[in-house]
């Protein structure tokens, strides 16, 4: 088995023309440690075969206990019904997952389809370090959405899963007729997890979507929409994982989070909304 280095500079030597440099927006080569702009800007591969893109690290407060119980659950089936809706979308696509965190969602997308070209990028380095962990062929990068690292009208489709969005450059880096696939969580997504978390804050229990879709909307008229919800049953080995995959867990207190592992949730409501939506 090759190792993460040696996999990342087979996948540049194919795909270095997706890139383009996030300071001067120039095409990037090939160098045996990693890319070069016509300018020469560099950027080198970590020992992980990740590449680093910011200029300076910006802060994330997803840390990797976070990215570590995601994954569990992701992999533990949480999300199947998800990757069964988004799988056939993605045949024979060059695929760029936006705010990909520990790589979980993509890298099982890549083993359910045949995918020409996948990138997966975060700003949190914690998340991209897992990431390098999947055996996929996958290309992972610590980058900013507000800059992507990427030339023009270089993708079919990019995901954008439970993550913010930049639609300027979103549209900049598809290609023509190219596809953008965002899931935006539904009013009772995870929402036995809310009202155990705050039993007394009605607030808190409660989640709309509506904004997040009308700025979606805005951007890309030509979109449709797909609902998938379900309970999940949760296998007792994830049950404690449940109470540490989501930033709904911060603010909780420790007293909290303890009578939760001593009585944790056996199901869970997953409520989705996939948005849909052609490049035009």
């Amino acid at each position: 088995m090759l190792k993460k280095i040696d996999r990342a500079r087979l996948f540049l030597e194919q795909h270095s023309g997706l890139f383009a440099c996030p300071i001067c927006h120039h095409s990037m080569n090939q160098t045996l440690q990693g890319l070069i702009c016509t300018n020469g800007h560099r950027y080198d591969l970590s020992k992980k075969g990740t590449l680093y893109f910011l200029k300076s690290q910006l802060k994330s407060d997803y840390d990797a206990n976070l990215f570590f119980h995601r994954a569990k659950m992701i992999q533990g089936g949480m999300y199947q019904p998800l990757l069964a809706l988004l799988a056939p979308l993605l045949e024979e696509r060059n695929v760029l997952d936006i705010g990909c965190g520990e790589g979980s969602f993509l890298a099982s997308l890549q083993q359910l389809s045949s995918l020409k070209a996948a990138i997966g990028f975060d700003i949190a380095k914690e998340g991209i370090y897992q990431a390098s962990n999947h055996t996929t062929d996958t290309f992972w990068c610590v980058a900013d959405l507000t800059n992507l690292p990427f030339a023009n009208q270089s993708f079919d489709v990019i995901l954008n899963i439970f993550s913010p969005s930049n639609y300027h450059e979103f549209k900049r880096v598809l290609a023509p007729g190219g596809r953008l696939i965002k899931v935006i969580p539904g009013e009772k997504y995870l929402f036995e997890l809310r009202k155990a978390f705050y039993p007394n804050n009605e607030a808190k229990q409660q989640y709309s979507n509506h904004l997040v879709v009308e700025k979606l909307l805005q951007a890309f008229p030509n979109t449709r929409f797909e609902k998938i919800q379900y309970q999940f049953v949760i296998p007792k080995a994830l049950q404690a994982s449940l109470l540490e995959m989501s930033p709904l867990e911060w603010g909780v207190s420790l007293e909290r989070k303890a009578q939760l592992k001593a009585q944790p949730l056996a199901q869970i409501t997953i409520d989705l909304l996939v948005a849909i939506s052609e490049n035009e």
